[in-house]
């Protein structure tokens, strides 16, 4: 499923909020901020470009990395997204920012 994931699917997503559900089941309120694709990460042979996608939570979370699962327009539920914790970096500290990178 996820080699079925595309930028594109992403795209509506920007701005808005969506629930990422956690590792041990509990949900957590993001807004995706940012999605950028990286064409020179592309392999030969691939139809995937590979992209991240930029998001932050709505409210304070101990949540770091893992393996989680989200709604994405057009595929519905994905399941196994490694999710990866951003340090604030000037931002709110208060809240959480996270990274996702399909490759």
């Amino acid at each position: 499923m996820l080699q079925q994931v595309h930028s594109r699917h992403f795209q509506p997503l920007l701005g808005q909020t969506g629930n990422l559900t956690l590792p041990d089941g509990s949900c957590l309120q993001v807004r995706f901020e940012t999605l950028e694709e990286t064409p020179r990460a592309k392999l030969p042979n691939t139809e995937r470009m590979p992209f991240s996608v930029e998001f932050n939570s709505l409210e304070n979370t101990a949540f770091v990395d893992g393996l989680c699962e989200l709604e994405v327009p057009e595929l519905g539920k994905i399941e196994g997204v490694f999710v990866s914790r951003m340090p604030p970096m000037g931002r709110d500290p208060a809240l959480g920012y996270f990274y996702i990178a399909f490759n």
